[in-house]
């Protein structure tokens, strides 16, 4: 992935060497154990949420104090960027105005509009300040513990995150808020956020397909998205955490269904393609 020929933007905030918070933010300790921290960790809408119910290197991290020329910083701004671009296009086809996100990067812990984060907590979007934020660690956690290195791999949890900005741009996430309030068992609330995530999922899959000609995405770029995708399915970190299943509980969907709708997008460039709201559950 040559992603030093996207646009990039404005719209970074460098938290880094800030030092983090004293008490830690937000717990991702109990309601299910590991499980949920795990879940919590990989490309959550919103912490709080959650818990209420040949292979690239990672960009190089700065060392000391971080500034704005480190790969790491250019990385992400040049992804975000070009999300800016595909995004407003697409809204702009559609008669509507996209407002653009901030990307907020810390180390160890800040705070956001959705409360205090901690480096457990993994990439997050908070739609009440519409603001991505990422411990820039979480690269070399990708890479080392989910086999999931690379650059576009990479790309991709970002993509993924403003996915869930572009849902609460189109009030798709407000939507899916009352139905899970309304569920009448944690089954069919947790279903409702399956099928946001994979959506967000989709949307990333869209912006890759959008970009593929600036950033000449190869075939082995697409199967290290894949290998991220399979890796943080519910099922698959189930089974790491308690040795066995529970559909009922998943809340992000299962590695088969978030390469199927992170590949939708990407083969096909649709948003339209992406509505996983009127689709069976059974045929997610």
């Amino acid at each position: 992935m040559d992603w030093k020929n996207l646009p990039g933007t404005g719209n970074v905030e460098d938290r880094r060497g800030a030092g983090g918070l004293p008490g830690g933010g937000i717990a991702v300790g109990g309601i299910g154990g590991l499980i949920i921290a795990l879940i919590a960790m990989f490309f959550g809408i919103d912490p709080g949420a959650v818990l209420g119910g040949d292979q690239e290197s990672a960009p190089a991290q700065s060392q000391g104090a971080p500034g704005a020329n480190d790969e790491e910083f250019q990385f992400t701004k040049e992804v975000l960027g070009s999300t800016d671009v595909v995004w407003s296009s697409i809204f702009k086809q559609a008669g509507r105005t996209y407002t653009e996100p901030t990307l907020v990067l810390y180390t160890r812990g800040t705070r956001s509009g959705c409360g205090q984060a901690n480096s457990a907590v993994g990439p997050f979007y908070c739609p009440v300040d519409n603001n991505v934020y990422l411990d820039t660690s979480f690269f070399n956690t990708m890479q080392q513990r989910l086999g999931g290195g690379g650059n576009f791999a990479y790309a991709y949890v970002l993509a993924h995150e403003v996915g869930h900005h572009v849902q609460n741009e189109l009030g798709i996430a407000d939507q899916v808020e009352r139905r899970q309030r309304s569920a009448t068992t944690e089954a069919e609330a947790n279903s409702y956020g399956v099928r946001l995530e994979l959506q967000a999922d989709c949307f990333a899959g869209v912006w890759g397909n959008r970009t593929r000609e600036d950033t000449k995405i190869t075939q082995t770029d697409v199967q290290e998205a894949v290998r991220t995708a399979e890796a943080i399915g519910d099922d698959n970190l189930q089974r790491q955490s308690q040795g066995y299943v529970v559909p009922d509980a998943f809340t992000h969907g299962s590695s088969q269904q978030r390469v199927k709708w992170f590949m939708t997008g990407l083969n096909s460039g649709d948003p339209n393609k992406c509505d996983t709201f009127n689709v069976n559950y059974n045929q997610l």
